[in-house]
């Protein structure tokens, strides 16, 4: 709620309560410029991302943030926040600043003190950089689906294995319903979940909210108790846009055909066939589940794509998928129960590759479903398209 929060010196009597009025009156019946409101003390809430006590960052009523951070040996501070912005010091030492309204979602972010980037120590860290990072959370309208609610709610698990294809330990998150250890003789559907670039398996697990999306859809019966396997989708190479090549993505499918898929399913109760089985993922992941998916389609009947498509530019490697979609129309259309694209509108930065690989699907003849959720390549999104194709499985 849009506020101004005036505080004046004095105590409980008329001398402050005659300037209230004072001030108050100059405000009534006109129209609000919001341009005078951010020169009044105005108070911040802590974000919801802040560990436990801390009292910043802070959100304000516009969706501006304030940070601080008490470093008095600290010669200059930066916020990079996407852009940096410069913090102040005062004389105990410490440093303020307070950014420009910021849009809903989670916001990766570092501390630069004398030029090395570092964690806010008052904030929850995420893999989300190609490295830990600081986030902070800011509030919206339509997140009831990933709030938390008085209902049962499942587990996230990790279970560690050894891959035969990387020749190496990793690990992955599982999202078990609720009633999973109480129902000893049910067996559940399960969604394979894959993360972005520069984030891991945690990703889906703690910035997505995926436990608290699947809980809330479970509880108001809007989707069918699943287990949700959040893998790790990082398989090494050279890293950003060199590493998605065909090499990449087919040591991707080998591992989780060869290895996670046989771990799950020795290891929990699942469900098996393909009617049985989703893959899903965002950006990269969502490059992943292309590969992957359309070549397997025998094993998975659902698969779900965010905020990605083949590059538009990079014909070595849309060139052979499309190649494959083109031999194989007719297998893919009869087994995929559903091939879900969605993306965050014009301003999602894949939404170029998206719109010509499906003009080049339209020309081949693959069937798919196409959704749009207005955010850009954000954690917004990605939650959304979740909270819709969850409801649409099994």
């Amino acid at each position: 709620m849009p506020h101004v929060y005036y505080l004046e010196a004095g105590g409980h009597d008329f001398k402050v309560w005659k300037n209230g009025l004072y001030m108050f009156a100059q405000f009534l019946f006109k129209p609000v410029d919001t341009a005078v409101l951010p020169t009044y003390t105005v108070l911040g809430a802590p974000a919801a991302t802040n560990v436990r006590n801390a009292k910043y960052p802070q959100i304000l009523p516009d969706n501006r943030a304030v940070f601080r951070l008490k470093a008095p040996g600290v010669q200059q501070a930066q916020l990079d926040l996407g852009r940096k912005y410069d913090m102040v010091k005062d004389s105990s030492g410490t440093w303020t600043v307070t950014t420009d309204t910021l849009s809903r979602g989670l916001h990766y972010y570092s501390l630069v003190l004398d030029g090395l980037p570092v964690a806010d120590p008052t904030s929850d860290t995420f893999y989300g950089m190609g490295r830990m990072a600081s986030g902070i959370e800011i509030p919206g309208r339509g997140t009831s689906f990933y709030a938390l609610k008085d209902v049962p709610h499942g587990e996230v698990r990790m279970k560690r294995f050894y891959s035969k294809v990387t020749n190496s330990w990793r690990q992955f998150y599982v999202y078990t319903p609720p009633g999973y250890e109480a129902n000893t003789a049910t067996k559940y559907p399960v969604l394979y979940l894959l993360h972005g670039g520069g984030e891991d398996e945690t990703g889906w697990a703690k910035q997505g909210k995926a436990d608290l999306i699947l809980d809330n859809l479970i509880a108001e019966k809007k989707a069918k108790p699943m287990l949700v396997v959040m893998l790790d989708g990082n398989m090494g190479g050279p890293g950003g846009l060199a590493s998605f090549n065909e090499n990449t993505l087919k040591r991707f499918e080998d591992e989780l055909k060869q290895t996670v898929m046989p771990v799950v399913e020795s290891n929990y109760r699942v469900t098996a066939g393909a009617q049985n089985r989703a893959l899903a993922g965002l950006s990269m992941g969502g490059l992943q589940t292309l590969y992957a998916g359309i070549r397997n389609t025998d094993m998975f009947a659902h698969l779900g794509v965010f905020s990605s498509g083949f590059f538009a530019n990079n014909t070595a490697l849309s060139d052979p998928q499309y190649a494959f979609m083109k031999a194989n129309a007719g297998t893919i259309n009869t087994n995929l129960k559903q091939l879900w694209l969605s993306m965050g509108g014009p301003a999602d930065i894949a939404y170029a590759n998206n719109k010509a690989m499906r003009a080049k699907m339209d020309e081949l003849g693959i069937k798919y479903v196409y959704s749009e959720y207005p955010g850009g390549h954000t954690w917004p999104v990605w939650r959304h398209d979740l909270y819709l194709f969850a409801q649409k499985l099994f």
